[in-house]
């Protein structure tokens, strides 16, 4: 009887607070109205690594990082297991053992052993002690749980192998591609909103273009080498010398993405994959942008050399400037790449010597002494359309024919020390990356003749110490991606390059003919890396590599760049539908730029303490953070009018 009217009790109470909140005011429901969206929001992005319900009983996995997934083998033969590994990306490499896994005690009884495994690419796991189907090609997910079951058949002599997901894996490309769609979404309703409201579309422009206009840079230094100042008569010195006298937005857009991309890659790239370099053969997002900005270095020495000689500067001058312009590179790309001087001297036993500015500093140097020794073989004009002469389709070509022939002499050098130096313990013309790959026959032979040179004229202790292929391949030895004879290669696409500007002067302001001219040297390119590469990955005749600056890398790339080139062009100098903003700015202020991000690297706030360490996402917003902010310095400078110049 007392617990019925403490029932009926509650039941008034409970009535009596619905009557209350009923006539409650209208602001406090609005009040509520902001908690509901909050936790809507919260369990719409809530972690993807919830466990959700399940009939399996689920065993505990290890602690995993990042790119790593959790495999327990469950061992039912009567024999002990010893798991191997062999991922796809190595090419001809032998399985390599992950552990041990014991002998089940009885029928029935099996062992567990548990370990982790990579979930970058796609792996085949394999039992060598079993026969029959003893292999399982698998690719995990990140953060997954697995089970590999090995059960005996009715065949004593036979087994089966069986992969079960305990645990779902989490998406780690979720995040992105989200975020992929917002932007986009939200660069959708923007052009609608100006399409639906014209009444607003004048203010729009004018204020795009106070932002985004840039005018100003008429007046700058059309390359990446220079020092700081403001002076008038320092931003007037290399115009361009078209029939227009404007300046070509294009290349510094160009150079402008090439760099904030390699910014991007260096601060880490959210910690993907495919924003790290390729262990060896083949391309990544961050094998794209170096020989990018080569290309567009040598498309500024043509036009900014052929400004000088236009203002009547004269050749020894030049060649003085260029000089030291590469010393002071060289000089900058060593102390940067050596970050030990905050904690002392420097030590000549562990100074690396070769770098990403030292291979800029040499480039620079032999392609712009070329162009300004050659120069005097240029006519005081050129034809024009209305001027025809037999050579006028290819005289930008037999102007530069002893730059051509002295690159022809270097390209073949690099040919002949490539595939006939003989180098100790390794074969004649070995590209291979040594460690595991080729079965494990050339463990000391990383990059043949390209790494042997290295070794032998700078040693092993001034070049780089943990090559990309260490990943994959497990290389035991020093390699340096930016060595030697790499720098052959270098020169060649800076060639490349130079040529680029040599069509953008000959043809100026013909700009069909400008596009033709760059989609005819991108299909050439393109045609000579399809024979060289058999368009495959690993099985041409020279695969495409970065690490060895390999021919048919430098004709994919120049192949690239002309039509990324094209592109820009097209639309920033010949429509002019986009100014290049915001690119443009880091592309005015590359050399401040890149050094400053390799200084400042491990600062505030650049960098600093993350919750997690192993989340994708967390390295992806600090390394898209520290990107915009070089690009929100290179603005602020561009207004300054701070511009450094070497």
């Amino acid at each position: 009887h007392e617990k019925g009217k403490t029932l009926e009790s509650t039941e008034e109470n409970r009535e009596k607070v619905q009557v209350a909140e009923d006539m409650a005011s209208p602001t406090q429901h609005r009040s509520i109205l902001p908690a509901v969206l909050v936790v809507l929001l919260g369990v719409c992005v809530a972690p993807l690594t919830a466990d959700g319900p399940s009939s399996r009983a689920r065993r505990r996995a290890p602690a995993l990082k990042m790119d790593e997934a959790a495999v327990s083998v469950m061992n039912e033969v009567d024999t002990d297991l010893l798991l191997s590994a062999l991922s796809d990306r190595c090419y001809q490499c032998l399985p390599q053992p992950v552990g041990l896994v014991p002998a089940a005690p009885g029928p029935g009884v099996p062992t567990t052993a548990s370990f982790t495994v990579g979930t970058q690419h796609a792996l085949t796991l394999q039992l060598n002690s079993t026969p029959g189907n003893s292999e399982v090609h698998f690719h995990f997910g990140e953060h997954g749980n697995y089970s590999l079951w090995v059960k005996s058949l009715n065949d004593p002599a036979q087994a089966n192998c069986t992969m079960i997901t305990e645990t779902e894996p989490v998406n780690s490309y979720l995040r992105e591609s989200g975020c992929v769609l917002e932007t986009a979404s939200l660069c959708v309703c923007v052009c609608v909103w100006l399409f639906v409201s014209p009444c607003r579309l004048d203010s729009v422009r004018n204020f795009l273009h106070r932002f985004g206009s840039t005018l100003e840079a008429d007046r700058l230094i059309n390359s990446e080498l220079g020092t700081p100042g403001r002076s008038e008569e320092s931003l007037t010195e290399v115009n361009i010398p078209t029939s227009s006298g404007r300046r070509l937005h294009s290349l510094d857009t160009f150079r402008g993405l090439a760099l904030v991309v390699m910014v991007f890659v260096n601060y880490g790239g959210g910690r993907y994959w495919f924003f790290r370099h390729e262990s060896w053969n083949g391309l990544t997002v961050a094998d794209l942008v170096f020989p990018w900005f080569v290309f567009i270095m040598g498309t500024s020495v043509s036009l900014s050399v052929s400004g000088a000689l236009h203002r009547g500067a004269r050749c020894s001058h030049l060649l003085w400037k260029i000089c030291w312009r590469s010393v002071q590179l060289f000089l900058i790309g060593v102390f940067i790449i050596n970050p030990n001087y905050c904690a002392g001297q420097l030590s000549w036993d562990s100074l690396r010597i070769p770098g990403v500015l030292q291979r800029l500093a040499f480039t620079y140097l032999v392609v712009a002494v070329m162009d300004v020794l050659v120069s005097r073989l240029r006519p005081a004009s050129t034809p024009t359309v209305s001027e025809p002469t037999w050579w006028y389709t290819v005289h930008d070509i037999l102007f530069c024919w002893p730059v051509w022939a002295l690159v022809v002499v270097m390209e073949t050098l690099w040919l002949c020390l490539t595939f006939l130096l003989p180098v100790p313990g390794c074969p004649r013309g070995y590209l291979g990356p040594g460690g595991i790959g080729d079965v494990g026959l050339h463990p000391n032979c990383t990059g043949g003749a390209a790494g042997y040179i290295d070794r032998w004229l700078l040693g092993e202790s001034h070049i780089y110490q943990t090559p990309s292929s260490r990943v994959v391949y497990q290389t035991i030895v020093p390699y340096d991606p930016e060595g030697i004879l790499g720098s052959i290669n270098s020169v060649l696409m800076a060639f490349l390059g130079l040529q680029a500007g040599k069509i953008l002067l000959h043809y100026r302001d013909q700009h069909r003919r400008i596009i033709m001219r760059f989609l005819i040297w991108g299909f050439v390119l393109g045609v000579i890396s399809a024979i060289l590469t058999k368009c495959s990955t690993n099985h041409g005749y020279i695969p495409i590599n970065k690490n060895l600056w390999s021919l048919s890398y430098v004709t994919t790339l120049s192949c690239f760049a002309f039509v990324l080139l094209l592109v820009a062009y097209y639309v920033v100098d010949v429509r002019r539908w986009w100014s290049g903003t915001p690119l443009v700015y880091p592309g005015m202020n590359s050399i401040l730029v890149y050094v400053g991000h390799e200084v400042f690297e491990g600062y505030f706030p650049f960098r600093w303490k993350m919750r997690d360490s192993q989340s994708h996402a967390e390295h992806l917003i600090q390394n898209l953070v520290a990107t915009s902010i070089w690009v929100l310095i290179s603005y602020v400078l561009y207004r300054k009018r701070i511009f450094w110049k070497i």
